[in-house]
């Protein structure tokens, strides 16, 4: 390739500066398009609980065509049931944590816990199996010593056991983030919501409206609680689910302390509004200590990534100066 400008180790500058420039264009319209493009998160989830409501007015569980959906994934749960009870891995207290742990996730289905279960069963026979088959099978990896071939089956067969749990426990942990987040605002929100006289339920139902497009998961669980607290003739018992559907301490304080103002008939908004100082607070401080953390986190990623840009930026024009002089 004939080059006319400037070069820096054998590339021309120029030409270079015209992929970048058009590769930052192709990114900008991205962007552009993902921010205007942005989709309600909390519109299908809502539809979704609205027809819901309505079948259990009507007494419906299912239209006909969910019926075959669930008709046919019954078949394959029942399948996994049987071989689970036939070898006699399958618990009664070990479903019901799997149930729990899937319904923090946000996976309310309860075929989906016989799924993790046999997940636990299977993969350390497939993958555990296929990597003892190439390591000793096949000879593979024929320069490793034994406690290396040794050491990469048990990675291999702990790893695919533990799968099914860790993808768990990930989206439990970022569904619980993001409700995080959100919990302060629903709070004030339901002390404004007590104050102009509304019902727990129409509060619940009204802040699940107001936060559903800026935290879905927060918005689906006051919302799917709104429900539980006009169908259910226990209102405790509708707290006590939003408890258990969230793994988090704040939570459980939030339903506490409803329970205690149904209980008592404390103020409920003045006990709401401590609850959302607090809560406030509390993500101040994370905050906080995570600006303070920033100065040793940027260390590394400020001599390997930045400071070596920042030379070139300095130092370029000069080298490619002195390149071309000493070409002449």
């Amino acid at each position: 390739m004939q080059t006319t400008g400037p070069t820096l180790m054998g590339i021309d500058v120029l030409w270079a500066a015209t992929l970048l420039s058009a590769f930052a264009t192709l990114c900008l319209v991205y962007a552009i398009y993902t921010a205007l493009s942005v989709r309600d998160p909390m519109a299908k989830r809502v539809k979704a609980l609205n027809e819901r409501r309505e079948q259990l007015k009507a007494g419906i569980t299912a239209s006909t065509s969910r019926r075959a959906k669930l008709k046919s994934a019954s078949h394959a749960t029942d399948r996994m049931r049987t071989l689970l009870a036939s070898l006699k891995v399958l618990q009664e207290s070990q479903l019901e944590d799997a149930q729990r742990k899937l319904v923090q996730a946000g996976i309310r289905s309860k075929d989906a816990a016989i799924a993790v279960i046999f997940g636990r069963l299977v993969l350390p026979i497939v993958i555990g199996g296929g990597a003892a088959f190439y390591i000793y099978g096949l000879d593979g990896f024929p320069e490793w010593g034994s406690f290396k071939k040794f050491a990469l089956f048990a990675v291999a067969l702990i790893t695919s056991y533990k799968a099914p749990d860790l993808f768990v426990q990930n989206k439990i942990s970022k569904r619980s983030k993001e409700i995080q987040k959100g919990l302060p605002d629903a709070l004030d929100l339901l002390v404004i919501c007590a104050e102009a006289g509304l019902t727990v339920d129409a509060a619940f139902n009204r802040v699940a409206r107001e936060l559903g497009k800026a935290y879905p998961e927060l918005g689906d669980e006051f919302a799917l609680t709104a429900i539980e607290l006009s169908f259910l003739t226990d209102r405790r018992s509708a707290f006590e689910n939003l408890a258990q559907r969230v793994a988090l301490d704040a939570v459980r304080g939030v339903v506490t302390t409803m329970i205690q103002t149904e209980k008592y008939g404390t103020p409920l908004a003045s006990a709401l509004r401590v609850l959302s100082a607090e809560f406030r607070n509390e993500r101040m401080m994370r905050a906080e200590e995570k600006a303070a953390r920033l100065p040793a986190i940027m260390t590394v990623p400020l001599i390997l990534f930045i400071l070596p840009v920042l030379f070139i930026v300095i130092l370029g024009p000069a080298a490619c100066s002195i390149s071309d002089n000493l070409i002449k």
